[in-house]
C-alpha cells in the first residue's frame, strides 16, 4: 500500500500494464487478440507445446546445436513402423534429411573454428518435392522424421496463400510458426521443417491474364524462404506482436534475436499432381521413332519415378526458378486392398487402434478379425482415396454400433466378416440381447476400471449383463461410485487370474453375479478348477465348478503371489 502523506501516484507494476493493455486489445479488437507479459529474457512466442523427438534431439547436453548421428537406414527402420509400403520414398527422404542436417552440422562446427573459411563454403539445400495421390502418407512421413529428429515441424497448404501484399496468408508466417513451435528458441527454429502441402494447387495457368497472385505469385514469393534469407520475427502486419516489441523496449528489454534465417530450414512440399503422368507420357512419346512411339503405355509409380524430369514440371505450370529449388523429387505408389490391410494390421498409427479407444470409452471392448480387416480394405480401396478411405468405410460400418450400443450391458463386440457384410443384422442380434444399463456414469467407470485392470495386469475383465445391474445397485446403496466398488471388491483378483492365466493360457473373463456377490469363493473355484484338464472350456465362459470345494484362499498373500 502506497503512504497516504504521499503526493505522487505509485507506479503500476509489470502486471498491471499487462493487465489494461490486454483489457484495451480486448474492447477494441475482440477476444482473438491477446496479450502477455514476458519474464526476463523471455521470448514472446514461448508456448506450452513442446517440440517432439526426444531420442534424438539436436541439442545435446549442454543445450548446444548440433547433434545430428542419424543414418539413412535408422530413418527409414523408423518410417516403416508407422507408413507401409513408400520404400523408394522413404528412401529419397531419408538421405536428403541426412544430407541436409549432415552439411549443417559441419558448417555450424566450421563457422566457430574458421568464420571466414565457412563463407565460402558453397551450400544447396536439398529441399524436397514429394508426387503422390491422397492418402498414401506424404504428411505423415515428413510428420515422423520431424518427430525422430527432434526439430520443430509446421504444415501448412499451399492454397491459403498469395502473394507478399495481397489478401490472404503470408508465407512468411510458415518459418515465424517455427519459432512457436520451438518454444520460443529462435536458434532451434531455423534448424526446422517447414512442410507445404497441395502445392500442385499453386501451379500457374497458361490462359490466366493479369497478375496471378495465388500461383506464379507465391511461387517467386516461395523462392527466397526456400534459399536463404532473412525473416522478421515478429511481423509488421501483426499489432499484438508489435505492442509485445513496444513493451519490451519499454522496459530495457531486447529479444535475443529479432530475425530468423532460413538457410538451415529444411523445405518439403508435396501434392497429387493429377495430370502429370500424362504429360511425361506425352514427352516420351514425342521423343520416340517409329515404332517405338506404340511401345510407351500407361505408367506405373516406378516409371513416373524415373522419368520424371524438371521440365516436366514446368510443362504443368511451375517456374524453372521454383522446381529447381527443389532438386529432390520423390514418387509415392498408389495403394491397394493389401496395403490398406497391412496399415490397419501392422501399422503402429493404425486406425483400428482408434477405433477400439472410442468403443472402450463406452465400455465395450471391440475386437476386428483379419476376415473384417480383410473386407474393409476391400471396400477402402474402391473408395481411391488411399488411406483416408479406411476412415470413410469404417465410420459408414459402425456408426449404428456407436450409437445403439452405448448405455446397454453389451461389452463385448466382435467385428468379424459377417459383421461387415451385414451390419444391420449383428446390431439387431446384439440389441436383441442387449438391456439398458440406464447409467451413462456406471459404464463409462465400468469402462476405466476394466482398462486400468488390464493395463497393469495383463488380463482383460468383462462383466455379465446381471453383474453390471448388481454393482450398480451396490455403488447407489453405499454411495459410493462403480469404479470405487470395483477397486474394492477385486483388489486382489489379479493374483488368482494370473495363476489361471499361467495354468490355462487365458487373458479375459466373464464375470457374472456371483463374482460380485462372493467375489473370493469365486475365484477359488476357477482357481481349482483351472488345476482339471477337463475343466478348460468351463474356466473359459467364466463358471465356476459346483462339484469342488468352496473353500476360500488367500490371493492377497506372498505365497500365491511368489508362484505368479
Amino acid at each position: 500500500m502506497p503512504d497516504k502523506d504521499d503526493d505522487h501516484p505509485s507506479i503500476p507494476d509489470p502486471q498491471e500494464i499487462s493487465r489494461k493493455l490486454s483489457d484495451f486489445l480486448k474492447s477494441n479488437f475482440g477476444d482473438q487478440v491477446s496479450f502477455s507479459t514476458m519474464g526476463e529474457g523471455a521470448n514472446p512466442f514461448a508456448t506450452e507445446e513442446k517440440t517432439s523427438g526426444e531420442d534424438h534431439d539436436l541439442r545435446d547436453r549442454d543445450g548446444d546445436i548440433f547433434e545430428f548421428d542419424l543414418l539413412p537406414r535408422q530413418i527409414k527402420d523408423h518410417l516403416d513402423r508407422f507408413v507401409i509400403r513408400q520404400d523408394e520414398a522413404k528412401k529419397a527422404l531419408s538421405i536428403a534429411v541426412c544430407d541436409h542436417y549432415n552439411h549443417a552440422k559441419y558448417l555450424r562446427r566450421l563457422e566457430k573454428d574458421d568464420p571466414a573459411k565457412a563463407e565460402e563454403i558453397e551450400f544447396a539445400k536439398q529441399n524436397v518435392i514429394v508426387v503422390g495421390p491422397t492418402g498414401v502418407g506424404k504428411t505423415y512421413l515428413v510428420k515422423h522424421i520431424a518427430d525422430l529428429i527432434g526439430v520443430p515441424f509446421v504444415k501448412a497448404d499451399a492454397t491459403k496463400f498469395s502473394e507478399t501484399g495481397y489478401v490472404g496468408a503470408d508465407v512468411d508466417d510458415l518459418v515465424r510458426e517455427l519459432v512457436r513451435k520451438a518454444d520460443g528458441d529462435v536458434e532451434l527454429a531455423e534448424y526446422g521443417i517447414v512442410y507445404i502441402d497441395e502445392i500442385d494447387k499453386i501451379a500457374g495457368a497458361t490462359n490466366v491474364s493479369g497478375r496471378d497472385v495465388s500461383g506464379r505469385g507465391v511461387q517467386t514469393t516461395l523462392l527466397k524462404l526456400m534459399e536463404e534469407t532473412e525473416v522478421a520475427v515478429r511481423n509488421p502486419q501483426d499489432i499484438q506482436s508489435q505492442m509485445q516489441a513496444m513493451f519490451e523496449m519499454s522496459r530495457g528489454g531486447k529479444p535475443s534475436k529479432d530475425t530468423i534465417n532460413t538457410r538451415h530450414i529444411l523445405f518439403i512440399v508435396s501434392g497429387a499432381f493429377s495430370g502429370l503422368e500424362k504429360i511425361v507420357e506425352k514427352r516420351l512419346r514425342q521423343g520416340a521413332i517409329g515404332f517405338g512411339a506404340d511401345s510407351v503405355t500407361a505408367m506405373d509409380e516406378s516409371d513416373l519415378q524415373e522419368s520424371l524430369g524438371t521440365q516436366d514440371f514446368i510443362e504443368f505450370g511451375f517456374e524453372a526458378e521454383f522446381i529447381g529449388r527443389l532438386p529432390v523429387r520423390v514418387v509415392c505408389d498408389h495403394l491397394e486392398a493389401n496395403d490398406l490391410f497391412d496399415i490397419m494390421k501392422n501399422s503402429e498409427g493404425s486406425l483400428i487402434r482408434q477405433y477400439e479407444r472410442e468403443f472402450e470409452a463406452f465400455g465395450i471392448h471391440a475386437e476386428f478379425s483379419d476376415e473384417a480387416l480383410r473386407e474393409i480394405s476391400e471396400k477402402a480401396a474402391e473408395e481411391k482415396t488411399g488411406a483416408r478411405g479406411l476412415m470413410t468405410v469404417c465410420e459408414k460400418l459402425l456408426r449404428h454400433f456407436k450409437f445403439e450400443l452405448p448405455g446397454t450391458t453389451i461389452s463385448e463386440l466382435e467385428i468379424d466378416g459377417e459383421l461387415v457384410t451385414n451390419p444391420a443384422g449383428r446390431l439387431g442380434n446384439l440389441l436383441l440381447e442387449a438391456a439398458p444399463v440406464g447409467d451413462f456414469r456406471l459404464v463409462g467407470e465400468l469402462a476405466t476400471f476394466r482398462r486400468k485392470f488390464e493395463q497393469e495386469h495383463g488380463v482383460r475383465l468383462n462383466f455379465e449383463t446381471e453383474a453390471i445391474q448388481r454393482l450398480g445397485a451396490l455403488a447407489e446403496e453405499r454411495n459410493q461410485s462403480v469404479l470405487s466398488v470395483c477397486e474394492e471388491k477385486f483388489r486382489d483378483f489379479q493374483f488368482g487370474l494370473k495363476l489361471i492365466q499361467k495354468n490355462t493360457g487365458r487373458d479375459s473373463f466373464l464375470l457374472n453375479g456371483e463374482a460380485i456377490d462372493k467375489p473370493d469363493q469365486y475365484l477359488s473355484n476357477l482357481v481349482v478348477a483351472s488345476y482339471r484338464d477337463d475343466s478348460t472350456e468351463t474356466v473359459a465362459e467364466g463358471e465356476s465348478d459346483p462339484g469342488e470345494s468352496s473353500d476360500e484362499l488367500d490371493f492377497g498373500s506372498s505365497e500365491v503371489d511368489s508362484k505368479d
